[in-house]
């Protein structure tokens, strides 16, 4: 009767307070009920849709918020009524209570779902070797660093228009065959999708590998040959071998070690090192003029030098003797 009575005599306000945001959090307790004296007390109705949001007054914990109203009656003048709301955001206002008024607050929450990162544009590299023989393989490799979950697509062009595509033309691996490409450069270049349409889920990338021409006119040709030659026998050797290649500036020398039937183990090593030595140490060649291989086996040590003209095809040795008939001496320690 006492509460119908005030309400006659006063006036009661009630504002609401719309928010259209990000968040809220949880619904809060009634810690705040005392007994109700309107002279000196004024009350805060408020709920927020949906409930279950933290909310503080003045600092205090006072549990989460309610779809439906809750009460608090608080003393005359300005009181911080903060919700917390998803995604670390908050709600905070510095509202005025005034004795003996009812003031409400109805807070709306709407979720706006998270913006779509896309996974385009992505970048995309194609690797190949630089440099290949007229024959080889050429292989094309495209790196796809692509975090969407879209299959992609890969269209490769090859040019030369006559270059062969062996293998791969819509996966990441393309094998392209190099024949008949001497003296040019084989391009791929791979056109890779996600099927959207979207123009920045399209990209592009290439690679090249050049294929040398073969010096036809001037093939490798064989200097010399020595077996089961003295050490002086095979400098002699060397020193006509450098200055041949001193009159021809753009060849380089192969030079073939055979280790002979019953050499010691470690017999190409030891000869390798010895030649080596000889012509950087004593003939100021540069290593990178000659190249010395290991030639196989032969009845006896043999040394066998080439000249090979720039564009010439390299020799390949000749072993007249099986490995599995090698007999190496032993060694004494």
């Amino acid at each position: 009767m006492k509460l119908n009575h005030y309400f006659r005599r006063h006036r009661v306000a009630c504002t609401a307070i719309l928010l259209l945001a990000f968040g809220l959090a949880h619904p809060m307790s009634q810690g705040y009920a005392q007994k109700k004296n309107f002279a000196k007390y004024g009350t805060l109705r408020l709920q927020t849709n949906p409930g279950g949001f933290p909310l503080t007054v003045d600092g205090q914990a006072v549990g989460q918020t309610t779809a439906d109203y809750r009460n608090f009656d608080l003393a005359p003048g300005e009181h911080t009524i903060a919700i917390a709301l998803p995604n670390g955001q908050s709600w905070v206002r510095e509202i005025d209570i005034a004795g003996g008024r009812v003031k409400c607050v109805a807070l709306n929450y709407r979720h706006e779902p998270l913006p779509v990162i896309s996974a385009c544009p992505y970048p995309v590299t194609v690797s190949a070797p630089t440099v290949v023989s007229d024959g080889e393989i050429i292989t094309f490799n495209a790196d796809v660093n692509y975090a969407g979950h879209a299959p992609l697509n890969y269209t490769w062009t090859v040019t030369p228009s006559d270059a062969k595509i062996l293998s791969g033309a819509g996966t990441k691996t393309l094998s392209v065959e190099s024949t008949g490409m001497a003296g040019q450069r084989v391009i791929a270049t791979v056109v890779v999708d996600d099927g959207s349409g979207d123009s920045m889920c399209r990209q592009t990338a290439q690679a090249a590998a050049f294929v040398p021409a073969v010096n036809r006119e001037s093939p490798a040709k064989e200097f010399d040959v020595c077996c089961s030659c003295s050490n002086d026998d095979q400098k002699a050797r060397l020193d006509n071998l450098a200055i041949n290649l001193q009159s021809e500036p753009t060849s380089s020398a192969y030079i073939f070690v055979y280790p002979g039937r019953k050499s010691r183990a470690g017999q190409y090593e030891r000869l390798s090192q010895r030649i080596r030595d000889y012509l950087v140490t004593q003939r100021g060649m540069s290593q990178s003029r000659f190249v010395i291989a290991d030639g196989g086996f032969r009845n006896e040590d043999c040394m066998e030098l080439w000249i090979v003209p720039s564009g010439a095809t390299p020799p390949t040795p000749t072993p007249t003797i099986r490995p599995g008939d090698v007999r190496p001496l032993k060694t004494h320690p």
